[in-house]
């Protein structure tokens, strides 16, 4: 299951990923926000995290203006490893290398067909282990 959460200004973004996702037969729980309707994200990147370091969802997807502010948020939850992406290798990297365990994006940075190939880089991507499995400890 993945995680999506967004404020006003990440929800069109939000919602373009999702209908992505289940598109493409993801399992997906949306914890919010449901509309352009003005809203803090922090309680939305909070909610996201809290469910995947719970283990309700094994991955996390947060959408804001920039994405700067909903990755912050989500990684005050211990756990969670959130990488704000915009590009190919970075949706890659976060992955290979420091196994994020939710990414975000800037609703005002990336077009939802840009963040939907980024989605799909960033899940069919693994998790190299080795010598960054210490450093991810070391994070934890």
């Amino acid at each position: 299951m993945i995680a999506l959460a967004s404020d006003h200004a990440g929800f069109e973004l939000k919602e373009a990923i999702k209908k992505h996702l289940i598109e493409n037969n993801y399992d997906i729980q949306d914890y919010g926000t449901d509309s352009t309707a003005s809203v803090d994200y922090p309680i939305y990147g909070k909610k996201a995290a809290e469910a995947v370091a719970n283990g309700v969802c094994k991955r996390g997807i947060v959408c804001c203006g920039s994405g700067i502010g909903i990755s912050i948020a989500a990684n005050k939850v211990n756990g969670v490893r959130c990488a704000l992406i915009h590009d190919a290798f970075g949706a890659e990297m976060c992955k290979r290398h420091n196994n994020a365990n939710m990414i975000a994006f800037g609703a005002k940075v990336v077009d939802a067909e840009t963040a939907a190939q980024l989605v799909d880089l960033w899940l069919s991507t693994e998790f190299e282990g080795g010598r960054h499995q210490r450093r991810v400890e070391m994070i934890d």
